[in-house]
């Protein structure tokens, strides 16, 4: 009896060990399935854009009107992320990514039926609230998942992302504009397929809550810092939030009204236009993959300067650019900007450490959301002076990567972590 009593006991043993281990170690198999389902959340919500200029033919839309569905989506996000990313770092909730993915599921549901101005602005707020409840807490796992490779984790968790935005206009090409709006259904196997790697995440998160090593890892990361140098770090980022905002309406332009500016100026066809925006977004995620070993080698603030830096001549050539160098300067624009991507988070970690919920919710929520709202500013200049002359003056904003320096060097960053103290 004995025997057959220890047994159970062992098996419990070894059913448990992994959750420390994993608590030491970089998690592969997880850091893949969280970033296949950011694939699965950022192609989905990046449909939307992608589908205005079917939106605006169909259903004779204004160029206001597009920029409030893109700002309805973006501005969900922005205001939720930031909420949830707080509530999860007080309460992690494995149960809210597959929870998410179920809005997602629900809003491409009601798009695929949407009938009016409405209920397509109803469909989009509701994926909009499923990329907010992604983001936090899969920015989380990927954090638990890293080990010692904390940017190498976050470069496979974007990219992902990234990714998923780069398909967008190619799923657009191939399915919203032979089906239309009905197109949206095939989305929704998408996400469910999303839900049932989600609830796989989710069971691998609850074990290593249950093991207790990453909340103890969290609560001791978690420091009270004195009162000159909280000062300094929310001054930092403020700056951080600025920078990400820049870039976000530079890709929200992009993507969101830059198709316009290709039918318009060059005569091409929306199947067309999109196979540009893909380079655009493609090359993108190649960035984002290549950004977290770029900036281990560089340094972080360095990558988010150079990041703006390199990419503002070419963004300031692309308005007067053939259509042959318009594809080439697009494809490199992408890269540069956005290998930036991952390594602003994890620079946002640094300067928040043990707050991963609010730091992802501040950055890849707040930041990137107020891109939505640029969208809806840039709607309106659109329908009163044009899109190219818009286009020209969103090139200018790159330049405003020089605030980069007015941020903490890398090595500032881990004095302050190391030692609690401002500078002297």
């Amino acid at each position: 009896m004995s025997m057959q009593t220890s047994l159970p006991k062992d098996a419990t043993a070894r059913s448990q060990a992994p959750s420390g281990l994993d608590a030491q170690r970089t998690v592969y198999r997880i850091l893949i399935a969280i970033s296949l389902v950011h694939l699965f959340n950022d192609s989905i919500q990046s449909v939307i854009p992608a589908i205005f200029p079917i939106l605006k033919d169909s259903m004779h839309l204004t160029y206001t009107q597009i920029g409030w569905i893109s700002f309805a989506i973006n501005f969900t996000a922005s205001i939720m992320q930031p909420v949830i990313g707080w509530f999860a770092d007080k309460k992690p909730t494995p149960s809210i990514l597959p929870i998410g993915m179920g809005f997602t599921f629900t809003g491409m549901l009601l798009l695929a039926f949407a009938d009016s101005y409405m209920s397509v602005l109803i469909s989009v707020i509701f994926v909009g609230l499923g990329s907010a409840a992604f983001h936090p807490e899969g920015s989380r796992v990927s954090h638990m998942a890293a080990g010692a490779r904390r940017g190498l984790a976050q470069s496979i968790f974007q990219v992902g992302g990234n990714a998923g935005q780069s398909l967008a206009p190619l799923l657009t090409r191939w399915i919203f504009i032979p089906f239309g709006l009905f197109g949206a259904i095939g989305f929704t196997g998408i996400a469910a397929a999303g839900i049932a790697v989600q609830i796989y995440i989710a069971r691998w998160y609850g074990r290593m809550l249950r093991s207790g090593s990453y909340l103890r890892k969290q609560a001791a990361a978690r420091r009270v810092p004195n009162p000159a140098l909280r000062k300094k770090i929310a001054a930092a980022i403020t700056i951080l939030i600025l920078l990400v905002f820049v870039r976000s309406l530079y890709i929200a332009a992009i993507g969101s009204f830059y198709t316009f500016n290709l039918i318009e100026s060059f005569n091409l066809s929306t199947p067309d236009a999109q196979i540009y925006i893909f380079l655009f977004l493609a090359a993108g995620a190649l960035g984002t993959f290549f950004g977290g070993p770029l900036a281990d080698r560089f340094g972080k603030r360095n990558l988010i300067f150079l990041s703006m830096a390199c990419a503002a001549p070419l963004t300031l050539l692309l308005p007067y650019a053939n259509l042959f160098w318009t594809g080439v300067l697009l494809t490199i624009i992408g890269f540069i900007m956005l290998s930036s991507f991952s390594v602003t988070v994890v620079y946002a970690q640094m300067l928040i450490p043990g707050k991963i919920g609010t730091v992802s919710g501040l950055i890849t929520g707040l930041a990137f959301g107020m891109g939505g709202l640029g969208a809806l500013v840039l709607g309106n200049w659109i329908d009163v002076f044009g899109v190219s002359p818009v286009m020209q003056v969103c090139s200018f904003l790159p330049l405003l990567g020089i605030l980069t320096f007015l941020l903490p060097s890398d090595q500032l960053l881990k004095r302050w972590a190391d030692e609690n103290v401002s500078e002297e």
